[in-house]
């Protein structure tokens, strides 16, 4: 069997930066001392005169991208999840979500895939506070090809822009000749009858082994692909919720606030039906490798599978 490939999707936001430089000469990017670890330090190293590094001062370079959006540029801010949205929150609302600039939000590190840097850099609620903004694009992409295709479509539309990525390299998922990637549209990834799995970021690829699982036991499962959190896809959530009429949520966040929450809220008013959210449950994470972490929680292909068939 062949080596799955597996690349960081904050590799992939790097990367794409330098790809879309020459499209888009307004694209500046904006640091926090931290161009090694996001991976916007390719970018720096291609367009040194439209990298500038901000210091360890995270509201301030949400000010200063403000400030460059009213001038025309279309600008990134760079930083770990936790203080991108965490320690930016205020920032991030009254000077870009307020006036509504085309400002980008890219946050890496995010989630419990942060591993050994612990409980107090994970952050499993910068969903639940970028949902909150008024005007917010949120969009968590599953692996390479489609964080790099999200790079893309939040320089392409107007208005501001959160987009998650890990630090661990994750399979790649979506290398198909048909890939189309669109804000706002979930992606069909299985056709299932007995049980929706919904899913974003990592667990979208847990979702589909969880399937296969569930296929050995006879159990038939849809898998969405939901990389665009806010506008969610009402659509594709409520067609698989009325075909399965069984719904469960799978998200590397925690379970308020974030993907799980944004589809109860729909189908509580649209097509009443049980939902069980997988994902933090109220609690912080700890230090630790990835992929122990991931399968502590039950956020890995297996553990998907059990919660599936303990609520069955």
């Amino acid at each position: 069997m062949a080596d799955i490939k597996k690349i960081a999707t904050r590799d992939s936001y790097g990367n794409a930066l330098v790809e879309c430089a020459q499209d888009f000469p307004e694209l500046v990017v904006l640091d926090a001392d931290l161009a090694g670890a996001t991976k916007t330090g390719v970018f720096k190293k291609a367009y040194p005169d439209r990298h500038i590094d901000c210091g360890i001062a995270e509201c301030n370079m949400t000010g200063i991208a403000a400030g460059l959006a009213t001038c025309g540029k279309i600008p990134f801010i760079s930083s770990f999840a936790m203080f991108a949205a965490g320690r930016n929150f205020e920032q991030v609302r009254n000077s870009i979500g307020y006036p509504h600039l085309n400002v980008k939000i890219g946050a890496t590190h995010a989630g419990i895939t942060v591993g050994e840097d612990g409980a107090t850099h994970q952050c499993n609620e910068d969903v639940a506070l970028m949902r909150t903004i008024p005007g917010m694009t949120v969009i968590v992409p599953s692996d390479d090809i489609e964080a790099r295709a999200a790079v893309r479509a939040a320089l392409e539309m107007e208005g501001p822009v959160y987009l998650r990525f890990g630090r661990a390299a994750v399979p790649v998922i979506n290398e198909k000749d048909d890939y189309k990637f669109e804000i706002g549209k979930g992606v069909q990834l299985k056709e299932g009858t007995d049980v929706s799995i919904i899913a974003s970021g990592i667990c979208v690829d847990s979702a589909l082994k969880a399937a296969e699982l569930l296929a050995a036991d006879g159990i038939s499962a849809d898998v969405i692909n939901i990389h665009t959190i806010k506008p969610l896809d009402e659509e594709i959530v409520l067609a698989t919720a009325k075909k399965t009429g069984k719904v469960f949520v799978a998200e590397e966040h925690s379970v308020i606030g974030g993907l799980g929450s944004a589809v109860c809220d729909l189908l509580s008013e649209k097509a009443p039906t049980k939902v069980v959210k997988i994902g933090m449950n109220d609690k912080f994470g700890e230090s630790a490798s990835a992929g122990e972490l991931v399968k502590k929680y039950g956020l890995d292909g297996e553990g998907i599978y059990k919660t599936i068939k303990a609520n069955l």
